[in-house]
């Protein structure tokens, strides 16, 4: 699909939605709808937030009758009012379309046994994959979430080949795996993994002990859920469907529209969808459109790795940091493993800011060496200088849904 053609049906959407959608018909009051024709005008109009689906609550964003509305949807997030969403048929059976091809991105066939891990409800992401599944034709082992044994018992009784988790969850299989000794028991072939950003030391640790190749899927359920992006076996971005979505970069302080290869915030509009449409809506998510054709041959466009979120930034001693620059001083460090997790404190009326991370499985070094390195990394990398506490491996939780990387206990 040409730009122009997007950009036609996204005009289309914000006209239908600013005569029908409760929210839209007040957020876009002033605006004359009708008079937009250029791309100027359609990155004129505000953005949609998370609070504004909150303030709709519970529906005020549906453009169809009730009588249409046939599943909703609630997002997982834990601070103010949740947020609702209502599908149509039509918008069921558009993310099933775009969750089975997904799945052919990863090269799931028919003959392949997909075990789905994510909870299954008013979460979007068990329902989103089984439907896309069975689409294609593959068995589905709708597991749900938690219960490892059983997840375990399963998956070696019923050769699973896919495993559908987040990246966290997948940590938890690859070490229980590890600890039974299951290795040769286990008929996984592909990870597809989800829901958080994951660094490559939980991808060097799940590939160590599953021996799978694993693919990045983004969604939100804002967004129909999961599937609407996914990499190839490439692994050079995520293709996203641009016939389905339309994504632009934004700069999140200024909210100007910036160009590709250039890294901001997420903002996409769906210009498909039925029941809740929304209008350049500020995902929050932290990437960018990668220029150029994927070595794969897909026209599909690509989306970089998710390296973090706008408003998962922490403020500490006046300076900004994102806790992937953390990870990345992890990263780089030989002998800490993927997890970690930030504490801020409040001490004699000053702001400190440690650091737990866990050493790598089977490291027998000098831990005290490790910590050393760890606080001139991140007085260099930073600005910061941190407290370490270097932690045996296994220490840290390990979570079935999205890890908390961040506690800030300031008062």
């Amino acid at each position: 699909m040409n730009d122009m053609d997007i950009l036609s049906k996204c005009l289309a959407q914000v006209r239908r939605v600013a005569k029908k959608s409760p929210m839209y018909i007040e957020k876009f009051a002033g605006i004359d709808t009708e008079k937009l024709m250029t791309k100027d005008d359609f990155e004129s109009l505000p953005f949609t937030t998370k609070q504004d689906l909150r303030d709709a609550y519970p529906m005020k964003m549906q453009c169809v009758p009730d009588e249409e509305i046939v599943r909703i949807h609630s997002s997982s997030g834990t601070t103010g009012k949740p947020v609702i969403m209502p599908y149509s048929e039509e918008d069921l059976q558009d993310w099933a379309v775009m969750m089975e091809r997904c799945y052919r991105f990863a090269g799931v066939t028919e003959k392949d046994r997909v075990q789905i891990t994510p909870g299954f409800g008013l979460w979007t992401a068990g329902l989103g994959f089984q439907a896309g599944a069975e689409r294609l034709g593959a068995m589905v082992i709708p597991t749900g979430a938690g219960n490892t044994d059983r997840q375990l018992q399963l998956m070696c009784d019923l050769n699973a080949s896919v495993l559908i988790g987040t990246s966290s969850y997948g940590l938890v299989i690859a070490e229980e795996v590890d600890k039974r000794g299951l290795g040769e028991q286990i008929k996984l072939k592909r990870g597809i993994f989800g829901s958080e950003r994951w660094g490559d030391k939980i991808r060097e640790r799940i590939y160590k002990t599953l021996g799978i190749e694993f693919f990045d899927i983004y969604g939100l359920t804002e967004i129909y859920g999961p599937g609407i992006a996914i990499d190839c076996h490439e692994h050079t971005g995520m293709h996203y469907f641009n016939d389905f979505i339309y994504c632009e970069i934004i700069d999140p302080n200024t909210g100007k529209v910036l160009a590709d290869g250039e890294e901001g915030e997420i903002v996409i509009t769906t210009f498909r969808k039925h029941a809740a449409p929304l209008i350049r809506f500020r995902t929050r998510d932290i990437s960018r459109i990668i220029p150029g054709t994927c070595p794969c041959g897909s026209t599909f466009p690509r989306l970089d790795r998710i390296v973090g979120r706008s408003d998962d930034m922490i403020k500490i001693k006046g300076t900004n940091i994102f806790p992937a620059q953390v990870e990345a001083i992890l990263k780089k460090i030989d002998g800490f493993g993927s997890e970690y997790r930030i504490i801020l404190e409040t001490e004699a009326l000053r702001d400190r800011m440690i650091v737990e991370a866990e050493v790598q499985l089977g490291f027998s070094g000098d831990t005290e060496a490790l910590a050393d390195q760890l606080i001139r990394e991140c007085k260099s990398g930073i600005g910061i200088k941190v407290i370490p506490n270097v932690v045996p491996y296994g220490s840290l939780p390990r979570s079935e849904k999205k890890t908390q990387r961040v506690t800030d206990k300031r008062y």
